[in-house]
């Protein structure tokens, strides 16, 4: 167990933290380099092989601080005390949350604008997409036979009382709303979004897992999804259930004959006070990277960001992906206008009201 170089004040906060936190290091080589500070929302399991292998290849030691919430509200609070180099963390919206509350740098690398297509990085530099992951429909084997479907069609009355989704406040679904705003426009989103609530088989509920669950239980026969999770059902040996939550959907790719499935990102940025800058880029780099990639992918269940990169054998088992080339940034500027909308049409409140 290791902890930051940090200053005293900064060490006292960490064990006075009411957040669930957890410190980890990767081992020291024979050609030390140095160290680099990592604040993760990642959980120790995805990103420790990863580090290894930077420590690895760079003998550079990596100190990780895991939190479940207030990750920005911390780096913020210890202001140019803090100890944070690196940030990691999923969402667009927690990404763009970071730069806009200051507390990331813009980063600048020829390394890493070559690795990561820019519709994945901010244009100013402050914060770049490790992978990606599709927002898709999942749909029951068994009572749905068509294997295409657009964003569009979930408005479609054909299904009405049969579309599960989490809470349309989430941040995943907030992504997607956005970039149906970013298409089509207000007008037309919120018309769709009541659509898609006249559709909905019950109240918003649950987490992603949880609508493979409601369609594995008869409950609604469409829901919408991240592709990632059915990776995670498919292999979950602690709760073997949830397997035949897996086993009982198929993932259709929304929109493969226009502009393609939505997606969002895992992502890193610098922080704004990175005592050990330099080897945080070395580190950036390293994750933007064809071996950190195809890593991380094999072990998270998402597309690696790189072109060319390769995907896991089950991610590919889901069909192909095509994806929807609009700017994160856009999306990321349409987020409030989403939310509103939501809010707006009640979509919260299900299908009866």
């Amino acid at each position: 167990m290791s902890s930051f170089k940090a200053s005293k004040n900064v060490k006292s906060a960490f064990a006075a933290s009411a957040f669930a936190v957890m410190l980890i290091s990767s081992p020291q080589t024979a050609t030390a380099g140095g160290e680099v500070n990592i604040y993760s929302y990642r959980q120790a399991e995805l990103i420790a092989p990863l580090l290894e292998k930077f420590t690895e290849q760079t003998g550079i030691k990596t100190n990780v601080l895991f939190l479940n919430k207030g990750l920005v509200d911390r780096v913020k609070a210890e202001g140019a005390n803090s100890p944070a180099d690196v940030i990691l963390t999923v969402d667009i919206g927690r990404l763009n949350n970071a730069k806009t509350s200051g507390v990331t740098q813009p980063v600048e690398s020829a390394a890493i604008v070559e690795n990561i297509p820019s519709e994945y990085r901010d244009p100013t530099g402050h914060w770049f997409g490790v992978t990606t992951r599709a927002r898709v429909v999942f749909s029951s084997k068994d009572r749905v036979s068509q294997n295409k479907i657009t964003y569009e069609e979930l408005a479609d009355p054909k299904w009405k009382g049969k579309i599960c989704t989490r809470s349309g406040q989430h941040s995943y679904n907030i992504a997607l709303f956005a970039s149906m705003i970013a298409h089509h426009g207000e007008a037309y989103t919120e018309k769709w979004l009541r659509g898609v609530k006249a559709n909905l088989a019950r109240k918003p509920q649950g987490n992603d897992r949880g609508q493979a669950k409601a369609i594995f239980a008869g409950e609604c026969d469409l829901a919408i999804g991240n592709t990632y999770y059915v990776g995670k059902m498919l292999t979950n040996e602690k709760n073997p259930e949830q397997k035949d939550w897996a086993a009982s959907i198929k993932v259709l790719f929304p929109n493969v004959d226009d502009r393609g499935s939505h997606v969002n990102i895992s992502g890193m940025a610098m922080a704004k006070h990175a005592p050990n800058a330099e080897n945080a880029r070395k580190l950036m780099e390293f994750l933007s990277g064809g071996t950190a990639q195809e890593v991380y992918a094999e072990v998270v269940f998402e597309y690696p960001v790189k072109p060319g990169t390769k995907t896991s054998d089950l991610v590919r088992g889901f069909g192909k992906l095509k994806s929807d080339s609009l700017s994160l940034q856009t999306i990321a500027e349409n987020r409030k206008a989403a939310s509103k909308l939501v809010d707006k049409v009640g979509y919260n409140d299900g299908p009866t009201s």
